[in-house]
């Protein structure tokens, strides 16, 4: 009986060794990791990205507001504030509904997220932000740092 086992495994090794699928299989099975790896890598970075291009879109959107805010003057008392441009930073509205979704997830539930530097001499401002991006554990299993994703926008007061 052991010699039938030496020679049934012998014969099956023999078999799987030429066999064409088995490299196939091999092969599957060193490439499939790296290539999910890849994928998965390519689809966090493009979702840093995407939440880059949408925190640039918010300062921009609330430095407009900003430049375009008439100051309070002895016959009209301005609305304007840079609360209201900070909700449109994080919301894309300055008022937002109850329990609306922020443009990037966990930027922006306090105000104190972004910062209004004061109209310089050459009639410009600046409107920053920092923001801590929330990373798939992929980072942390590279041991990639956090990743902070820090952003201005300029732009001339023009009043009305």
């Amino acid at each position: 009986m052991n010699a039938f086992r030496k020679f049934l495994r012998r014969r099956l090794m023999f078999h799987f060794w030429l066999s064409e699928e088995a490299a196939v299989l091999t092969e599957t099975i060193i490439v499939v990791p790296f290539v999910t790896l890849f994928a998965a890598g390519i689809l966090e970075f493009g979702n840093l990205f995407w939440e880059r291009m949408q925190i640039d879109a918010g300062l921009r959107d609330a430095g407009r507001y900003l430049a375009r805010c008439r100051p309070t003057s002895p016959t009209y008392t301005s609305t304007c504030s840079q609360a209201t441009a900070k909700l449109i930073a994080f919301y894309g509205t300055q008022s937002p509904a109850e329990g609306a979704a922020l443009r990037v997830p966990g930027w922006g539930p306090t105000l104190a997220d972004i910062t209004v530097n004061a109209v310089g001499a050459d009639g410009t401002f600046t409107i920053e932000t920092a923001h801590l991006y929330e990373a798939s554990p992929l980072y942390a299993w590279l041991g990639i740092e956090d990743i902070t994703i820090s952003a201005s926008h300029e732009e001339r007061y023009m009043g009305w």
